[in-house]
């Protein structure tokens, strides 16, 4: 029996005049996170996209996997395909789904008749193919309210699509449809996480990561590389550069207060984001800060830090507490990386008593024996770039 993917849009219903242009970039993404497993054609119908593989050796479960990580999918399945006649409908459905009809031991029956000229409504397509599954497996039962198994049938343009139950999909809008912005990485927990939340809300994703030899080992920027990995499996592919960020850190060391080191330190990040933000043509800076996880992420830190951008700057996690910052990480498998013990630059120079009510005037006067447009200059010529697959 031919198979397909089945694949229900989530959002995009939702956007009117533009559908067509999210339905387009969905397409896309899909096309590049399958075309290594073999050649493919997708078409879309009726808010539905069906990818039909050219080969029979085509790896179902791998492309299962990697559609569970495209963004802009309320649900997916693998479904059976058949002809609109009711007698290849019966005759299909207890031999296609015997797998999981043999392991369960209720179940129901869903009809969904988008082509309304198939002569048999959807109670009594239910009826009919509930009847079939309970002549060929005489252990099951029907549960129209808590079964174990929920059978489909849909009837649609070209043909009838039979699946056992479906899977949620990633969610959110199609990668591309928002824009891009670049995303601050550290190589701690929250970044990764900030990363994948906005790729989720359509953001097509560059990185900026500010590294500190000697301070910081090559180990602290292939921690990154790997996280980052880890998040293109949802976002595509990431523009990644590497900041140089020792010359700047000594400077803070030598010339300014210690007590604002960390926040000056992160105003200069700010300002060297920008402008490469600026250069690659984003719209917008991420960072994972959390409201009150640390000294610098209090409110008027936070002010004083975006006070020398211009940028718009996103913190999808400034509400969010570190348990369900945690529950993300783990749940898109960067975690475990994430504590892997290699120091990145946020850690050096840490004052003991960092200042908690900064004002922009008096980090302003803080930092005045530093020559800021130099320092910026020399960093930027020296920026090493690579992409993250």
């Amino acid at each position: 029996m031919k198979e397909i993917i089945l694949i229900k849009n989530g959002e995009l219903a939702l956007k009117g005049l533009n559908r067509n242009v999210f339905e387009h970039t969905l397409i896309k993404n899909l096309k590049k996170a399958l075309e290594s497993l073999g050649e493919i054609n997708i078409r879309n119908a009726q808010s539905t996209i069906y990818i039909e593989p050219t080969s029979e050796e085509y790896d179902f479960d791998e492309a299962l996997t990697r559609v569970s990580k495209v963004f802009g999918i309320a649900a997916f399945s693998r479904c059976g395909v058949v002809k609109k006649d009711i007698n290849d409908i019966l005759a299909a459905v207890p031999v296609y789904l015997k797998e999981t009809l043999q392991s369960i031991k209720t179940f129901k029956v869903e009809a969904k008749r988008a082509d309304k000229t198939f002569p048999l409504k959807s109670p009594e397509l239910c009826a009919e193919v509930g009847g079939a599954i309970l002549e060929a497996f005489p252990h099951l039962s029907v549960d129209v309210h808590h079964p174990d198994e929920i059978v489909t049938v849909e009837i649609r343009d070209f043909a009838a699509y039979i699946r056992a139950g479906q899977i949620k999909g990633a969610g959110g809008l199609p990668v591309g449809t928002a824009g891009k912005a670049a995303i601050l990485i550290s190589g701690g927990i929250d970044s990764p996480v900030a990363a994948y939340t906005m790729a989720k809300r359509g953001l097509k994703l560059d990185a900026i990561h500010f590294a500190s030899p000697p301070y910081t080992s090559p180990r602290a920027e292939q921690k990154v590389k790997t996280l980052l990995s880890k998040v293109a499996l949802y976002s595509g592919p990431i523009n990644l550069a590497v900041v140089p960020f020792t010359e700047i850190q000594e400077e803070i060391g030598k010339k300014c207060p210690e007590e604002y080191f960390t926040l000056i330190m992160r105003r200069m990040m700010m300002r060297i984001a920008q402008k490469v933000a600026v250069h690659q043509k984003c719209g917008a800076l991420i960072t994972g800060e959390s409201l009150g996880q640390v000294a610098s992420q209090t409110l008027p830190a936070i002010g004083v830090t975006d006070s020398v951008t211009l940028m718009p700057v996103l913190r999808p996690l400034i509400g969010n507490d570190k348990e369900e910052i945690v529950a993300i990480s783990r749940k898109i498998d960067t975690f475990e990386t994430s504590c892997l013990p290699y120091e990145d630059c946020c850690t050096v120079f840490t004052p003991k008593h960092p200042k908690t009510r900064p004002t922009t005037s008096l980090c302003e006067q803080a930092e005045k024996n530093l020559d800021i447009e130099t320092l910026i200059e020399k960093a930027i010529a020296n920026i090493q770039y690579s992409c993250i697959v």
